[in-house]
């Protein structure tokens, strides 16, 4: 079975004028296509280090990542931008949603940079809409909509491009109780309809919905088991 991600001997360190700072001190693994994971770990543990790589936001200091094939441990900005573009869809915290633009507008986002033409951009940008449930909102503006459903459009927008990967970094952190199980139900429907989906979070009920938790603590890897509540 051909990975998705593949990490070797992953390390990041940050420097302080000669001193140096390792935040991850050798990461190996391997995420495959279609599995669903929950990337846990204390406030400096290296997680929010770990997924800014997996995203392509950053570059580690040494070790080897491979993404659907392409090596991108030793490229550039160019290079890292044109792969996060086509390989990942990105679900954040904060939505970060385009204030003035339509929740249509905001999900072609994407397509736009993909050199997708206007029709296609706007086909494509609805039918993402009508997949999270909110077709008949695509002309609202993201202060028009709630928490939920502008965490629904940033989720369209991620999906909109068909990446490999959806990396989402605390998806549910600025979300009420029931807003935040809606909004795990259609991460669940994302990974069934056969995409792989990285959930980085602190939160064990939201860690609960994936197949495998992956557990940092210190820059290395704690655990990585499969989840029996999701296999029962």
């Amino acid at each position: 079975m051909q990975s998705v991600i593949h990490l070797e001997n992953i390390k990041k360190s940050y420097f302080l004028g000669t001193n140096e700072l390792p935040v991850l001190k050798g990461v190996s693994l391997d995420i495959y296509k279609n599995e669903y994971v929950a990337l846990m770990g204390p406030s400096g543990s290296g997680k929010s280090t770990l997924m800014n790589i997996l995203g392509c936001l950053d570059t580690p200091t040494a070790g080897k990542y491979v993404l659907s094939g392409h090596d991108v441990s030793k490229m550039g900005d160019n290079d890292l931008a044109f792969v996060r573009g086509k390989e990942i869809g990105f679900v954040f915290q904060q939505f970060n949603l385009m204030p003035r633009l339509t929740a249509l507008e905001n999900v072609a986002i994407p397509l736009i940079y993909a050199g997708v033409g206007k029709k296609e951009r706007e086909e494509r940008a609805k039918a993402m809409l009508e997949k999270v449930k909110l077709g008949e909102r695509y002309k609202h503006k993201p202060n028009e909509l709630s928490g939920g459903q502008c965490q629904r459009v940033a989720i369209a927008r991620a999906l909109v491009n068909n990446p490999s990967l959806i990396l989402a970094d605390e998806p549910t952190g600025n979300l009420d109780t029931k807003t935040s199980i809606e909004i795990m139900e259609i991460f669940g429907n994302i990974h069934a309809s056969g995409n792989t989906v990285v959930l980085v979070t602190h939160e064990e009920d939201i860690a609960d919905h994936a197949r495998r938790i992956i557990r940092l603590r210190d820059g290395v890897i704690e655990s990585d088991r499969i989840n029996e509540k999701t296999t029962a």
